[in-house]
């Protein structure tokens, strides 16, 4: 046995069983942890995301979704359940610590990154399979999202679980062989909690796939053998006992807000002015696959000349439906085609399976160099707008991590060594990665709420200390992140709002262009509130800086303990 025989060997027993899929997840722990652990509560869905899940721990009610008083109606109860189980085990809602409402996130990665490894290994074997895994587990896209409190990184867990189990009844009926039964439970499974986590976009990646393969193949009697006679009802049993109890506490109003307002907005308009013209996510592939971005165009390449292998063909439909409905959808968002990114990951690992030709390598080495160049010009801007001395050395790292990944891969793989590519790739990125964490933690002009909650400690103001009685008044900053580090009472109001709150011991927040205002507004209630700090900022949702003076008030009422 040769040495490159023994290298082999050993390799394919590190990734044999349940390893393969067990080093993958942990590629995808460690690419998203940093997020997880450094960000402050971010504005604006993951803070009202973790609010209205504090809230469903405090009140108890684990059906009607709000935040503070208002019906948040726009996305099914999955995700809320799954924070308030991680909040509840590791945490309570009263400590306000939004890295607990981020557990579910990371271990979404985790899952999305196993399943993957589980339908390469069906696809292409055991190599391509953990290389796809640790593909996606490293992809700047998933391992941000694996650090916020959000749907996304969950629902691209639960499809691609489904469109695992689905490669490999597909592959078994092309196989001539019965599928599996616990293939098909998981596929019904994924699909569920697709369902419960995002309503039906799941369901529309995972549709469009089989009718694409069903269309492409001529051949739809492998449908046949999904299990339908019992696979349906589970799924039901995953939604239905939800959706009968959110109808009946809401007289139908959150499918009225949900389907008719959000799902149609997002259909026939650029809702939010989240908007873009077809082609906007193809143009931002290149970032949000970094590091594996100089694997692009050898993916692409193999989706092409091998579109009649029933695997690549599996990946294929997978990737361009669902793709394509992002595409053409009027409203667009960064995250919007993550389910898709396990198909993309397939592909590319299969692409290291055979040489990848010199114009690939070579447009596949600029791409990655490109995205290097963009995260590095991010942090630059960051360090520059926002940042202080305490964030130069998390900038320079992010830079250097960055260019390295880009450089040293695109290097190896003009070289015709493109495992060696990824590999230096992925650990450089996903260092570069943690370190733009790092950064943005210390970018302070953009931790608005964070300094308010800090200041209004330092000055022995916060009533959660029970000094004075609460809610907190707010002014113009009336960001979901306050609202969570403070809680549900908070007071989101006007300088007439704060001037009462002084006037009747609590404490306010009075943003600069309301102070003259505020100035009358405390004349006529005959209140004189003593400024404790000023906190300056930039609100990036916005995009407005912020100047916010707090005040005491000046006869302080003490908290009924």
């Amino acid at each position: 046995m040769t040495r490159l025989d023994i290298k082999s060997w050993d390799f394919d027993q590190w990734i044999a069983g349940w390893r393969g899929p067990a080093l993958a997840a942990l590629v995808a722990l460690v690419a998203g942890l940093p997020s997880l652990m450094l960000l402050p509560p971010l504005d604006r869905d993951e803070s009202r995301f973790a609010e209205a899940t504090a809230q469903m721990l405090e009140s108890r009610d684990f059906v009607d979704i709000r935040f503070q008083e208002e019906p948040r109606y726009k996305k099914p109860v999955g995700i809320y359940w799954m924070q308030a189980a991680a909040v509840a085990v590791t945490s309570n809602a009263a400590e306000r610590d939004i890295r607990p409402y981020r557990l579910p996130s990371l271990f979404g990665a985790m899952i999305a990154a196993a399943a993957v490894v589980w339908a390469g290994a069906a696809l292409f074997g055991r190599r391509a399979g953990f290389l796809a895994g640790a593909i996606l587990g490293a992809t700047f896209l998933l391992s941000s999202e694996a650090g916020i409190a959000k749907t996304d990184a969950m629902l691209c867990a639960s499809v691609t679980l489904a469109m695992a189990a689905l490669s490999r009844i597909y592959m078994a009926c092309r196989a001539g062989e019965a599928p599996d039964r616990r293939h098909k439970f998981l596929f019904w499974l994924g699909l569920g909690v697709s369902i419960l986590v995002k309503g039906p976009i799941g369901l529309l990646v995972v549709g469009l796939a089989v009718i694409a393969l069903t269309v492409w193949d001529r051949d739809a009697r492998w449908l046949k053998k999904l299990g339908w006679g019992w696979g349906l009802p589970l799924t039901l049993l995953i939604v239905g006992p939800w959706a009968i109890a959110i109808t009946i506490a809401t007289d139908g109003d959150f499918w009225r807000e949900a389907v008719g307002h959000d799902l149609g907005g997002k259909i026939t308009g650029a809702q939010e002015s989240h908007g873009g013209l077809p082609g906007m996510y193809v143009l931002l592939s290149p970032l949000l696959l970094f590091p594996v971005t100089l694997l692009l165009p050898a993916a692409v390449s193999t989706a092409w000349s091998r579109r009649n292998d029933p695997a690549v063909r599996f990946a294929v439909c997978w990737l361009v439906p669902g793709w394509l409905m992002f595409e053409l959808a009027p409203t667009k968002l960064w995250h919007y085609t993550l389910p898709t990114f396990g198909a993309i990951a397939l592909l590319a690992a299969a692409a290291l399976a055979q040489p990848i030709g010199r114009l690939s390598r070579v447009i596949g080495a600029g791409l990655g160099l490109f995205a290097a160049v963009v995260i590095s010009a991010i942090a630059i801007y960051g360090l520059t707008e926002f940042g202080s001395s305490t964030a130069q050395t998390w900038a320079a790292m992010t830079v250097v991590l960055a260019l390295a990944a880009g450089a040293i891969g695109g290097f190896l793989l003009l070289n015709k060594a493109p495992l060696g590519a990824v590999a230096y790739a992925l650990g450089l990125g996903v260092l570069a990665h943690a370190c733009l964490a790092g950064e943005i933690r210390q970018l302070r002009p953009l931790s608005i709420a964070p300094r308010l909650e800090r200041a209004l400690q330092d000055a022995g103001i916060d009533p959660r200390q029970g000094r004075v009685a609460g809610p907190v008044a707010i002014t113009t900053f009336h960001e979901p992140s306050f609202v969570f580090l403070q809680g549900r009472d908070t007071q989101l109001t006007d300088a007439e709002g704060a001037a009462r709150a002084l006037s009747e011991g609590r404490p306010a927040i009075v943003e600069a262009r309301d102070a003259d205002a505020f100035r009358h507004a405390a004349a006529r209630w005959g209140v004189a509130g003593r400024a404790t700090g000023v906190v300056t900022g930039h609100n990036y949702s916005s995009g407005d800086d912020v100047s916010l003076t707090v005040y005491a008030p000046p006869s302080p009422v003490r908290a009924a303990r």
